[in-house]
């Protein structure tokens, strides 16, 4: 993973957001999409929401399509991930303060 990837999603955040996010779910008819690594589909969506680009304007370098970025975003707003890691990340103040800035980011896009 690249090194804005890196400082987009630090180790330390990843450690909380796997832990917190929601389970995949199976397709009922089996089959279907290969699974996308979600350390780059935070990446790509926490890019997005906190640098104001364009869903298409999503850069290829972070190996992750729009629609799928776009697919988990919508899924974890609606399953409340923001809040959660923002919850989570409450003992490390460096790392609290970006993830409220994710969270708050996330918000404005979800509604915006």
């Amino acid at each position: 993973m690249d090194a804005l990837a890196r400082r987009l999603v630090p180790d330390e955040m990843w450690a909380l957001a796997r832990t917190l996010m929601p389970e995949r779910r199976p397709r009922p008819q089996g089959g279907g999409r290969a699974t996308a690594d979600q350390r780059r589909v935070l990446a790509a969506v926490v890019y997005v929401v906190t640098s104001g680009c364009a869903w298409q304007n999503l850069p290829p370098a972070f190996g992750v399509t729009v629609p799928t970025a776009h697919r988990w975003f919508a899924r974890w707003t609606r399953d409340g991930l923001w809040d959660r890691l923002r919850e989570a990340s409450s003992g490390d103040p460096g790392l609290a303060e970006w993830t409220r800035a994710i969270r708050d980011c996330a918000s404005l896009r979800d509604h915006g």
